[in-house]
């Protein structure tokens, strides 16, 4: 039977994360929102939120992470095409930032129904 998992793929696909990772932190938006998931997870712990309501917040932090790096994708493939060449390269790029707009909207209100109750009760 042949060994499907190899350490080196491994790393090699883990190195190409962090390098991947290393380029979304150089906008702005995701470091902004990053920051804010580290104030949200020490508040978790601090405030002593229930299981559900720690996993409800980790899933909202990673879709806005996971999104502002989509974002980011679009951004620079339609950089690509310029958009001179086409108006539908400025809807896409608008489109992409108003749907993470939505989701760290969406974040944020979740996170108020979270934790209204621990800090104003």
């Amino acid at each position: 039977m042949k060994n499907i998992f190899k350490i080196e793929n491994f790393f090699r696909s883990f190195k190409y994360a962090v390098r991947g990772l290393k380029f979304v932190w150089q906008e702005q938006n995701f470091r902004i929102q990053f920051t804010m998931a580290v104030a949200v997870i020490f508040l978790m712990y601090y405030l002593g939120l229930t299981r559900l309501e720690k996993v409800a917040l980790i899933i909202v932090i990673m879709s806005v992470l996971v999104l502002e790096s989509l974002n980011t994708i679009f951004e620079h493939l339609s950089d690509l095409l310029k958009p001179r060449l086409h108006d539908y390269i400025l809807i896409i790029k608008d489109i992409m930032a108003a749907i993470v707009l939505l989701a760290s909207v969406g974040a944020i209100i979740i996170g108020l129904m979270i934790f209204w109750p621990y800090i104003f009760y």
